[in-house]
């Protein structure tokens, strides 16, 4: 699960390829700010944990596994803090069809570049008001930036580009949904028949 999460993650944000580590695997996150990069873990070990953090020199690179973050607080070296606020649940879903039907006042467009699926709400002035992406990896669809506007909340928005998502991701020949949540996320993905499969936690490097 973790695997497919980081493989549909770079392709959806088009990043480089996620680089194989002994520990998991690196993404390279050119432009961003915040983040130059990533490593992630698909197993989380003391000793992987350590090895990862050890191998990292530059100031905001960041490193995420299937962990509670209380568990791998301990093994972090010096210059490494825990993200507390960014902690993520990984999740999953059986793809199923459901002829979404856009909300009343608002129009939606559905683009395809590649391998990845944009959708995009917008209200009757022609703002954006919903959006999300997907990138289909074969029978999997790894789903990405679902986000609804603040004045657009509690009207469907967010459930109707999750249902467009997988129409298209089904079109496609994925059958199953992946991502990685926040815990607000989360609340509306159990509401639509996502599981959680573990807590992602979350570490950056600042010195």
């Amino acid at each position: 699960m973790v695997r497919t999460w980081v493989a549909g993650w770079a392709l959806s944000r088009r990043t480089p390829p996620p680089v194989g580590k002994p520990w998991g695997y690196y993404i390279e996150v050119p432009g961003n700010p915040v983040e130059v990069g990533r490593h992630v873990l698909p197993e989380t070990t003391e000793a992987l944990v350590r090895s990862a953090a050890a191998s990292v020199t530059v100031p905001r690179t960041w490193m995420k596994m299937p962990a509670e973050p209380e568990e791998i607080a301990p093994w972090l070296p010096a210059g490494w803090a825990m993200a507390w606020e960014d902690t993520g649940h990984l999740m999953a879903a059986d793809l199923v069809a459901a002829s979404p039907v856009v909300p009343a006042g608002y129009t939606t467009t559905v683009e395809s570049v590649g391998s990845v699926i944009h959708v995009r709400v917008l209200d009757a002035s022609g703002e954006p008001a919903a959006m999300g992406q997907s990138a289909v990896l074969g029978e999997a669809a790894v789903v990405d930036r679902v986000m609804t506007a603040q004045t657009h909340r509690r009207r469907g928005l967010g459930r109707f580009v999750m249902a467009t998502l997988a129409e298209h991701a089904l079109a496609r020949g994925a059958r199953l949904g992946v991502l990685g949540a926040t815990d607000d996320g989360r609340a509306l993905y159990e509401t639509l028949g996502w599981k959680k499969h573990t807590t992602l936690a979350e570490c950056v490097y600042r010195a």
